[in-house]
Parts: structure tokens; C-alpha cells; sequence
């Protein structure tokens, strides 16, 4: 591999430049040489040395005391950040997540030799090249992510390695090595240590990764099951329905490949169905029902959710695609605007796209006819929109200040009232009007 395609950027050379001159050693490390090896542009530089905390902070203006205890500091250059951590090795893990203790040592070798697999215990300088002890250039050649030194070891002293190495395989296609995949399965019970919202990250890295489909490695390494049980059922769940060709899982999986890489729409596509185990029906001809998965999947998705420790905005959005994922929507003006006001003007389109993906992940035969008609209900809903027709109570020609004019007590009366002038409006557009909604209150009351 050539390692002139490593272009370290100009503030770099002046940290590991000024370090050197100083006395010290310094080599950018981890993932900015894995990926500059792999030809793409690292978003992050880190560089590691043999100078302590102290003495980094004596060469350089302007510090930031990121983690002392574990050696970095954040030096700051032209309004970026670049973290500057002194060779260590660590003590015992006693927690499966951090190390009791951190001691700082004066070999690039056995700080290298901490890391966690070999594709990130790699060292560069500008004048020596590359330093590579553990041949993680061959293993990034070889497109495969192993453990640095002793699996078992490396894993249980971190848990979240484990997540880690399925989510590196699904950002960078690589394969995981059968003795750090085997020494996963062995150890993957401890991944209960790891707290949600690690795990939430982690999987949320994976679903919006260019090969989502490795979430199937979740389960094969037995973490799924400590994750997420809810979905592993799902791939117990045959849909045996002339329109699927998939088990609920591997459907959920296609699904996700077949929706832009947004943190909200791939979590939905992973969760839409997964209220399905629990409303399977078979009829006398053989033929699997799934009648009310939606509703089942939103509470579902909630808990899970919730679980994870997702922020209540994300929940809601979430479910609120969940909950109307299925719905059945025609390309009448009536129907779509009826879709509009139940699912909310702000998550429409997103809803379209939804329904897209599902589609697209369904037995072939009958995409060309469902996308043909998902892009008639988005030609209906654009001419909506452009004609600025009714969808919504704030889209009333008459509000609570009206009805309450006319001797409407405040509270929940106004608000049925409203919701069925909005009913009548969805129906007739032409009668969200202040004098026909007035007369509509009259005969209301």
C-alpha cells in the first residue's frame, strides 16, 4: 500500500514538527492513517507522543485539558482541534468499558499495542513513514478487522469493541476475523455492561452506514439478543403472503438499504415492522396476516426506543412514520389530504419515502405498481400544497377566539368542534370559508 497517499494537513506537521524539535517523539495514529489508507479525508487527526501532559501544554498556546488523567490535550490551531495523547498502556478493566488505571510509558510499541484492532494501531511520521506492528495494512488490504493481539483479551477489557467491529464492517465492507468473530460470540453477554446510550450510537452508526444489511451480523455474533430481542424474533417470522419473498427481518433489512441514510428514516425503516411476530395470522389458505402490526410496532418501537435513551423529539417522529407507515392512502385529493392531517404536514414526504422503501422491499412483482402509485399520491399532495388547501386546524378559516365569540365555553367542546370543521374541510375545501364554518358551528350547537 502507498503510504505517500497519507497527506497529513499543514497544522499536523507543525504539531508533530514542534514536538520533535522539542525532543519528543510524536506519529499521527488510529483512524485518521486507517482512513487516508483507505483513500478517504479523516475528519479527525490525532497524534500520539512520549511527552506528557505538561510539556504539550508548555509547547503550545492554546490547550484545552481534554482528559489529563488519560493523558490528552487538545490542542487548538487555526479554530480546529487536534488531540494529543501521551504513549500509555492501561491497568485492569474492571468494568468491561474503562481501565482502573492509566500508566504513561515511553514505548510507541506497547502503546500501539493497547488499541483495539490493527486497522487503528497504526503510527505515521513524515520522515519514518509508517510504523505497523501488528500488519494492520494487511489487514486493511485484506479488508478485515481483527483484534490486536489476544481477541478474548481485547474484548472483554472493552465490551463495546464488540459493537465497534460490526460497525466498522458495515462502514467499510470489511469482514471480521474468524478468531476475534468467534471470540465476539464467546464474550458477547458482556455487552449488558455497556450502557444504552453507547449501544444507541453504535447502532445508529451501523443503520446509516453504506451496508446496513451487516446488521444481520448482530445476530449471527449472538449481541442481538442482548440488544435488541425484539427484533431477533423477527427473524423466526416467515410472511407467507404473495407479496412478500422475505421473513419479516430480512424484509426490515432491504427495507433500510432502500431509504437515504438519515438517522430518523433508517431507524423507522428498522422498527416499522417489528410489531409483526406478535399479529401473525395464517388463513385456510395458507396465507399470513399481519392485521394491526403498526399499532403493535409503535409500542414496541417506543419501548426499545426509550431504551436506548432517544431524545423524546426522535421517539416521536419515529413513531408517528411507524404508526401510519401502512396506512392505505389513494391518490384522491380527498385521501391524501386526509393522510396529510392525520400524519402532520411536517413528516408527509418523509412518510412517502417510507412507504417507498417498504414497498421496494416487497416481492418484485409489484413495485412498478406501487411506486407508480406513490408518485401520484406525491403529485396530489405538491398540487395540495401549492393551492394552500386545508390540512390542519391552523389551516382554518376560523379559530377557538371565533367560537368562544359565540358563546363557546374554552375547553374540550372547542376542541371537537374545530376537529369536525376540520373533518368537513378535508371532505369539501371549498367550505373553509369564516362565513360557511360559522354557519356549520351554528348548526353544530
Amino acid at each position: 500500500m502507498n503510504e505517500n497517499i497519507i497527506k497529513l494537513p499543514r497544522e499536523v506537521h507543525h504539531i508533530i514538527q514542534t514536538l520533535n524539535t522539542n525532543g519528543f517523539e510524536a506519529y499521527a495514529v488510529g483512524g485518521c492513517i486507517r482512513d487516508s489508507l483507505l483513500g478517504k479525508n479523516p475528519t479527525d487527526w490525532d497524534i500520539t507522543t512520549n511527552a506528557k501532559p505538561d510539556e504539550i501544554k508548555n509547547l503550545f498556546p492554546k490547550t484545552i485539558d481534554t482528559g489529563l488523567r488519560h493523558g490528552t490535550v487538545t490542542v487548538v490551531m487555526d479554530s480546529s482541534c487536534y488531540e494529543i495523547t501521551t504513549y500509555r498502556v492501561e491497568g485492569k478493566y474492571e468494568d468491561y468499558r474503562k481501565p482502573s488505571s492509566v500508566e504513561f510509558t515511553g514505548s510507541l510499541l506497547k502503546d500501539l499495542g493497547r488499541r483495539d484492532f490493527t486497522m487503528n494501531a497504526i503510527a505515521y511520521h513524515p520522515s519514518e513513514g509508517i510504523v505497523d506492528p501488528f500488519d494492520g495494512v494487511g489487514d486493511i488490504l485484506a479488508k478485515t478487522i481483527k483484534c490486536v493481539g489476544n481477541p478474548d483479551n481485547r474484548l472483554s477489557e472493552d465490551a463495546l469493541r464488540m459493537m465497534r467491529a460490526v460497525r466498522f464492517s458495515a462502514q467499510l465492507d470489511f469482514s471480521i476475523d474468524k478468531n476475534t468473530f468467534e471470540a465476539i460470540k464467546r464474550n458477547s453477554a458482556l455487552i449488558r455492561n455497556i450502557s444504552w446510550e453507547r449501544i444507541r450510537d453504535e447502532l445508529t452508526s451501523l443503520l446509516i452506514s453504506d451496508f446496513p444489511m451487516r446488521f444481520i451480523t448482530l445476530r449471527d455474533s449472538h449481541l442481538l439478543q442482548y440488544i435488541m430481542p425484539e427484533f431477533e424474533i423477527c427473524f423466526q417470522t416467515p410472511q407467507n403472503n404473495p407479496h412478500h419473498i422475505y421473513n419479516v427481518a430480512v424484509h426490515t433489512l432491504h427495507s433500510i438499504v432502500n431509504i437515504k441514510q438519515d438517522r430518523i428514516l433508517r431507524w423507522v425503516m428498522l422498527l416499522h415492522d417489528i410489531g409483526k411476530p406478535l399479529t401473525r395470522t395464517t388463513d385456510d389458505e395458507g396465507i399470513d396476516h399481519f392485521y394491526g402490526h403498526a399499532e403493535k410496532s409503535v409500542r414496541l418501537a417506543g419501548i426499545i426506543l426509550k431504551r436506548l435513551r432517544f431524545d423524546n423529539k426522535s421517539i416521536d417522529r419515529i413513531q408517528r412514520l411507524i404508526k401510519h407507515h401502512d396506512r392505505n392512502i389513494s391518490p384522491s385529493f380527498k385521501s391524501v389530504r386526509k393522510a396529510i392531517a392525520a400524519v402532520g404536514t411536517d413528516l408527509f414526504e418523509e412518510l412517502l419515502e417510507v412507504k417507498k422503501a417498504d414497498a421496494k422491499a416487497h416481492n418484485p412483482k409489484y413495485i412498478d405498481e406501487n411506486m407508480e402509485t406513490l408518485d401520484c399520491i406525491f403529485d396530489t399532495y405538491k398540487k395540495i400544497m401549492e393551492n394552500h388547501q386545508c390540512v390542519s386546524l391552523n389551516d382554518l378559516a376560523i379559530n377557538g377566539h371565533d367560537l368562544e365569540a359565540l358563546g363557546i365555553q374554552p375547553g374540550k367542546k372547542v376542541g371537537e368542534i374545530l376537529n369536525r370543521l376540520l373533518e368537513i374541510v378535508l371532505d369539501n375545501p371549498q367550505y373553509n370559508t369564516r362565513e360557511k364554518l360559522l354557519a356549520e358551528v351554528k348548526k353544530l350547537m
